[in-house]
C-alpha cells in the first residue's frame, strides 16, 4: 500500500530543525554538477541564497560541507567535502527508512477500517463548512434530475438534488457511504415558522451551540440530536433580529440543490 492512499499520513524529514529536502537537493545537485550556480537553480535557490543556507548548515554541523576551487585548468568549481558526502548519504538512508516507516503505518491503518475511513474522509479539502457523513438511503432518478437522500448517524436525512447525468457518473446507490456538502451561506436559520411550511427539502431542528459574531456576518452553530453540527453564516443584524443565543431552539433550512454530494471513487 502506498502512503499516497492516506494524504493525512505524512511526515517531513528535517535534520537539526533546519536542513530539509530542498537543502539536500542542493547538495545532490552540487555533487552532480560541481557548480554551485547550477545546483542553486536546480534546488530553487538564488546563488546568494545557496551560500547562505550552506553557511547555516556549517554552523549546525561544525564542519565544512563544500570546497570551493578557484581558477586552474578546470576553471574552478565547488564540490562536496567528505563531510558533505557523508551527510548526503545519511540523508538518503534516512529518507528510505522514513518512507518505510510511513508505509508500515499505512499498512497498519488498513487493518483499522473505522480509523482508515475517518482519515480518508478528513483528507478531503473543501471550503464547505458543513460536511455531513452518512449512507445513501434512497435514490429517485428522473429524466433530468435525480434526488438522493443521505441518512446521517443521528437519524436525520439530508436530501440532495443533482443532475441525472452526475448521478450516473458518481454511480450513486443505496447503502453507499457519502458526504453531503453544504456551504454555510446556503443555510437559513428559522426560530419560528409562524404557522407556515417551507418548500426547502432540508429542515434540521437542533439547538444553537455557538455564536461567533463578526462586524458584518456571524457564524452560528446548530447541534442536532446525535451531535452533528450545522454551521450557518448569517448577518450580524439577523443574529440580533432573531435574538440568537446559545441554548435556543432553531431549525437549519437549505434547499436540496444547495447540497453537493461526494462519494468515494
Amino acid at each position: 500500500m502506498s502512503t499516497q492512499d492516506h494524504p493525512l499520513l505524512q511526515g517531513e524529514l528535517r535534520l537539526g530543525g533546519r536542513l530539509d529536502g530542498r537543502f539536500f537537493d542542493l547538495l545532490a545537485a552540487l555533487a552532480l554538477t560541481g557548480s554551485l550556480q547550477k545546483a542553486a537553480r536546480t534546488a530553487g535557490y538564488s546563488y546568494k541564497g545557496a551560500w547562505l543556507v550552506l553557511d547555516a548548515a556549517v554552523a549546525l554541523t561544525h564542519a565544512p560541507l563544500v570546497d570551493k576551487a578557484t581558477g586552474g585548468a578546470g576553471g574552478g568549481g565547488t564540490r562536496l567535502t567528505a563531510e558533505g558526502d557523508a551527510l548526503l548519504a545519511a540523508w538518503r538512508e534516512l529518507q528510505a527508512r522514513h518512507a518505510a516507516f510511513l508505509h508500515e503505518q499505512a499498512a497498519w491503518l488498513a487493518t483499522q477500517p473505522a480509523l482508515d475511513a475517518l482519515l480518508k474522509r478528513m483528507s478531503m479539502k473543501t471550503t464547505a463548512r458543513n460536511q455531513f457523513l452518512g449512507r445513501i438511503s434512497a435514490v429517485h432518478a428522473g429524466p433530468s434530475t435525480t434526488t438522493v437522500r443521505v441518512a446521517l448517524d443521528g437519524g436525520q436525512q439530508v436530501t440532495a438534488s443533482l443532475t441525472t447525468e452526475a448521478a450516473h457518473e458518481l454511480e450513486v446507490s443505496t447503502g453507499q457511504q457519502a458526504l453531503a456538502l453544504v456551504k454555510s451561506s446556503e443555510v437559513v436559520l428559522v426560530t419560528d415558522f409562524g404557522g407556515y411550511r417551507l418548500s426547502a427539502r432540508n429542515q434540521l431542528a437542533g439547538t444553537v451551540s455557538r455564536v461567533e459574531r463578526g462586524a458584518v456576518s456571524s457564524l452560528v452553530g446548530l447541534t442536532l440530536p446525535g451531535g452533528t453540527v450545522v454551521t450557518a453564516s448569517v448577518t450580524s443584524d439577523a443574529v440580533d433580529g432573531l435574538g440568537l443565543t446559545v441554548g435556543q431552539q432553531a431549525t437549519a433550512v437549505f434547499k436540496a440543490y444547495a447540497v453537493m454530494l461526494a462519494v468515494r471513487a
